[in-house]
């Protein structure tokens, strides 16, 4: 059987595999959607694609290479080796070779390269080989489906030897030369023996990588309490610190139950809405400014952000709220700086207006009367 028939078998007609997440790369019809496999984690939008390149990165040697979650980096081409993305390519490993598919190409790689801060030393930067042979990805598929197995067999061994840890990924080197073990643990852990074990089992070198719960998240995956699959698991890759401040000025409930990820460490989400609180309440008065007024002082209880109303209540009466404009709080905290009492909250308090639906932008005029009859 000839090359070009081994490769039509393993990857399909004009197909190419996937890889990107924790499932065995699978085959794709087309060789423009080999990143968009239902896994978008490591996906690049090249959004200077259709920018002109300067003269300085017309012919940019340097290219970034994924491989298994969230693991990347970045690669020098050969002279001469002209490469897209989507494209599987074998690239330095140590010791060995692995294989990797192309995510980026061009100005955008040069402009990840600052960001991230990459050092280009043309004498020890890893290189890329060459494109992958069909005996390459035989092996590399071959590697990727060993991966479960042996993890079923390292937690085995990890048990056997009573060792606090938790072996959560395995990824296997594109030659089989090198196996990375992926593991949580809340201690350090003494797992010298349980390489010997390991190597011997599987003939492979051992390399044993810590990583934190928000990290095994990702490579595990679920579904999150929105319904959706796990942001970390498909699109996050840079983990931000997250306090209970966050969920504070969100005017959130401190419940850790509810307030916690599958990682249980606080959701990530919060993050997302966090600056737009900010800005929404820095005009806010301080909500620890106790209100003065002849009928008693009144104290904060709730704040409405986007609707600018803020709830305040007697200590006479802490169970009937008062609702007052931002506005209206401000002027009344600078009376009482000036010693001026008003009388009482009630007379700024803001009446709720009931919230009208326009149902003719929904249905038609003939439900709307139906509408309107049920109601009656």
């Amino acid at each position: 059987m000839t090359e070009n028939n081994k490769s039509d078998n393993i990857m399909g007609s004009g197909g190419h595999l996937s890889r990107g997440c924790i499932s065995t790369p699978k085959i794709i019809p087309r060789k423009k959607s080999v990143f968009r496999h239902g896994c978008n984690k490591l996906d690049v939008y090249d959004w200077m694609q259709d920018i002109p390149s300067p003269d300085i990165l017309k012919n940019y040697e340097y290219i970034e290479v994924r491989f298994k979650n969230s693991r990347k980096d970045f690669y020098k081409l050969p002279a001469g080796l002209d490469v897209e993305v989507g494209d599987i390519i074998a690239v330095e490993a140590l010791p060995g070779h692995d294989i990797g598919i192309v995510t980026l190409t061009g100005n955008l790689v040069w402009y990840q390269m600052k960001k991230k801060r990459v050092k280009i030393n043309a004498d020890d930067f890893k290189k890329v080989y060459r494109k992958a042979k069909s005996t390459d990805i035989e092996k590399w598929v071959s590697a990727i489906e060993m991966e479960q197995p042996t993890m079923f067999k390292a937690r085995k061994i990890a048990v056997e030897l009573k060792l606090d840890m938790k072996i959560s990924d395995v990824e296997y080197q594109g030659d089989k030369t090198k196996t990375i073990f992926y593991y949580t643990a809340d201690e350090r852990v003494d797992f010298r023996e349980m390489i010997k074990i390991m190597a011997e089992e599987f003939q492979v070198r051992i390399e044993m990588r810590q990583i934190g719960v928000r990290q095994e998240s990702s490579r595990i995956g679920g579904i999150g309490s929105c319904g959706r699959e796990l942001c970390c698991s498909t699109w996050l890759t840079h983990f931000k610190s997250v306090s209970t401040n966050t969920a504070r000025v969100q005017q959130l409930s401190l419940n850790p139950q509810k307030l916690a990820g599958q990682c249980s460490k606080l959701k990530c989400c919060l993050n997302y809405e966090y600056d737009v609180y900010l800005d929404a309440v820095k005009d806010f008065p301080n909500s620890d400014k106790i209100l003065r007024t002849k009928a008693g002082d009144a104290r904060h209880q709730k704040t409405d952000i986007f609707r600018g109303i803020m709830w305040y209540s007697y200590d006479s009466a802490p169970d009937s709220f008062i609702p007052v404009a931002v506005e209206k709080v401000r002027d009344i905290i600078l009376k009482n700086a000036k010693n001026i009492i008003p009388e009482q909250l009630e007379e700024f308090k803001m009446e709720d207006e009931e919230k009208k639906i326009d149902f003719e932008n929904v249905v038609g005029q003939d439900d709307i009367t139906r509408f309107d009859r049920v109601k009656k």
